[in-house]
């Protein structure tokens, strides 16, 4: 079950996040928060998409593909701006692409 998967992918990388979104709000609050919700949004919507009709199956998955990129985003300007080192948001960026491909595929299912 893709949904299971990718629910489950996405609640692991904000496990991986924890410590470098303390690394980051000790240079930058406002990023942090931004990408805590951001983070946490991947997983609400995903969870919500489970449960709804096609239609808003579709949006709830859609939400979450763009949640992550914005996630993605974050994680490159804190790296941009040395807080983070590179290989850190490039890990969690090959891990973020897996969630926004598999969420893809399921707004398209439904």
């Amino acid at each position: 079950m893709k949904e299971k998967n990718v629910y489950d992918r996405a609640r692991n990388v904000v496990r991986e996040l924890v410590p470098v979104l303390q690394v980051i709000r000790e240079h930058d609050k406002s990023l942090a928060d931004q990408l805590k919700r951001a983070a946490q949004s991947v997983v609400l919507n995903i969870a919500e998409g489970r449960g709804n009709d096609a239609g808003n199956a579709r949006a709830r998955f859609s939400t979450a593909c763009g949640s992550a990129k914005e996630v993605r985003a974050a994680l490159n300007v804190a790296s941009d701006w040395g807080y983070i080192e590179s290989h850190m948001a490039t890990h969690l960026d090959g891990k973020l692409d897996e969630v926004c491909a598999i969420t893809w595929c399921l707004g398209r299912r439904h």
